[in-house]
């Protein structure tokens, strides 16, 4: 029997975010840098649960909500994270499986519990988050399956994977696989603190052509190259001749090649009301168009329409199908 192809790939942290809302007082009170992500222990995960008010449970993680928000927008998906053979572990399986991703990580039967972030939504939409890697951790280059990397079309990584060290183990054995078989590899530079820890890394995976397509935000692109101006890191990032893909908030995004600069302009929204997962549901859109043939700017403008749906309600997960959503705003993504 033939290998089942699929378009994108992703490996990343496997969670289930814990969300509420919260004020500015509270993330003062518990000394929590706001808008950033911060990795806790599980005695500090328990400890911050308990003050939080009342909150909503959803799968999460950052590259799942990509792969979540591709297989909405019709491409065929694959996920590689790992969870522990518990409660929330188990709802993670079915829920990425329910919406059509390919999913056969074994649990880890022994060690540390699933994975949990918990995401504190100030009124102004803004997201800071907790997270207890848990199992996580367990991710190593054996849970790679070599056949599955070589025939997905693109591989999509996530900067976090950067913090455990199997983790990153397996992120570099996948990458080299999808390269020898002739593939495309993604890397989301996931937080401004995330580029903090390793700007000297990820500056040499995109150097070293480890990845050929990176995702960021205007906040982790002035990080990645340490100056307060935006055209100044545009114009590094431009020369390392990698394709970018930079969101900007209201701003839109700009899609970055070292021959142009394409600004697509933010789909217009009714409502903020969360930010989380919005950065992951752009690279859903944009991945979608760029695997199926669009141009760049299309492909901006898929990200654009994903990141205005997530942002208007709780939770990174879509809660329309965005291949329905693309079609009724003028989008069709080709077959």
């Amino acid at each position: 029997m033939p290998a089942e192809k699929f378009e994108v790939l992703g490996l990343g942290n496997a969670i289930v975010d814990v969300i509420a809302r919260t004020e500015d007082d509270f993330l003062i009170k518990h000394g929590l840098a706001k808008g950033g992500m911060m990795l806790v222990d599980e005695a500090a995960a328990d400890r911050l649960y308990e003050s939080m008010g009342a909150a909503t449970v959803i799968s999460g993680g950052s590259a799942a909500n990509t792969i979540v928000g591709l297989s909405s927008f019709g491409i065929r998906t694959s996920f590689v994270g790992k969870l522990h053979d518990d409660e929330a572990g188990r709802s993670f399986a079915h829920d990425i499986r329910q919406s059509g991703v390919h999913f056969e990580t074994p649990f880890a039967k022994e060690g540390s519990s699933t994975a949990r972030c918990l995401v504190l939504v100030t009124p102004d939409g803004e997201r800071t988050m907790n997270t207890y890697l848990g199992a996580c951790q367990n991710l190593g280059p054996d849970d790679i399956n070599e056949e599955i990397v070589r025939n997905s079309s693109i591989l999509y990584l996530e900067g976090y994977l950067w913090d455990p060290p199997a983790a990153k183990d397996a992120f570099k054995k996948a990458a080299a696989i999808s390269h020898a078989a002739g593939n495309k590899v993604a890397l989301t530079l996931s937080d401004s603190f995330c580029v903090d820890r390793y700007r000297d890394e990820f500056l040499e995976l995109i150097r070293h052509k480890v990845v050929d397509i990176v995702f960021a935000n205007q906040h982790e692109l002035k990080a990645l190259y340490q100056t307060a101006d935006f055209d100044t890191a545009v114009a590094a990032f431009r020369n390392e001749g990698v394709l970018g893909a930079v969101t900007r908030s209201e701003q839109g995004c700009i899609v970055v090649t070292r021959e142009e600069t394409v600004a697509v302009p933010a789909s217009p929204i009714e409502k903020l009301v969360d930010t989380t997962g919005a950065g992951d549901l752009f690279a859903a859109g944009f991945l979608a168009g760029l695997v199926r043939g669009c141009d760049m700017r299309d492909a901006g403008r898929l990200g654009g329409l994903a990141a205005a749906e997530i942002i208007q309600h709780y939770g990174a997960r879509p809660n329309v199908n965005l291949a329905d959503h693309a079609a009724e705003n003028g989008l069709t993504i080709p077959a």
